[in-house]
C-alpha cells in the first residue's frame, strides 16, 4: 500500500487508539523512511500527549498514557551485540499492557517475541513524499485497523 505521510500518521494514530495491548510491532526501513513518524503518530493515538524524540541515543523511552496503557518506544540501530537487548529489559517487554515499538528490529534477531507486527516503510524513487507500507503478521498477535482511505487533497 502506498500512503502519504499523513495518512500514515492517521493510520499510526488508529493503531495507538485501537490496537488491544499487549502487542509489540516492529518498524523496519532505511534511515528517513518514516519509522519514528509511524511511532509518534502511535503514541498519539494511544493517548501520549507530550513530545516523543527518537531514542536514538537513549534506546529506549517508556510512556505511560491515561488509560494505563504503556507506549515503549525502542531504538536498536545502535546495539553492537544480541546480548545487550537484556539491558533494555527486553525479557519483559510485551507482559503486560505495553504497545512496544521497535524500531531496527531486524538487529534482535531471533530474540523478537513469537507474536507480533512487522510494518515495512519504504521511499520510492519516482515518489519522495510517499511510503510504501507492508505489514507482516508474525504469529498470532493482535488485530491492527485497516489503511485508511485515500485522503482527498482540497
Amino acid at each position: 500500500m502506498r500512503l502519504e505521510e499523513r495518512e500514515l500518521e492517521r493510520w499510526g494514530e488508529q493503531i495507538g487508539s485501537t490496537v488491544r495491548a499487549p502487542v509489540v510491532i516492529a518498524l523496519e526501513g532505511r534511515l528517513g523512511a518514516g519509522k519514528s513518524v509511524l511511532a509518534r503518530a502511535i503514541g498519539r493515538g494511544a493517548g501520549v500527549d507530550i513530545a516523543m524524540p527518537s531514542p536514538s541515543y537513549n534506546l529506549l523511552f517508556r510512556y505511560t498514557t491515561p488509560a494505563g496503557i504503556d507506549v515503549v518506544h525502542i531504538d536498536l540501530y545502535r546495539i553492537g551485540a544480541t546480548d545487550e537487548l537484556w539491558e533494555l529489559g527486553w525479557a519483559q517487554l510485551g507482559e503486560g499492557p505495553e504497545i512496544v515499538l521497535v524500531e531496527w528490529a531486524e538487529r534482535a534477531e531471533t530474540f523478537m517475541p513469537d507474536n507480533y507486527w512487522v510494518i515495512r516503510l519504504t521511499v520510492p524513487d519516482d515518489e519522495p513524499l510517499l511510503r510504501d507500507v507492508e505489514v507482516c503478521r508474525v504469529g498470532l498477535p493482535p488485530e491492527l485497523p485497516p489503511f485508511p482511505m485515500s485522503v482527498s487533497i482540497a
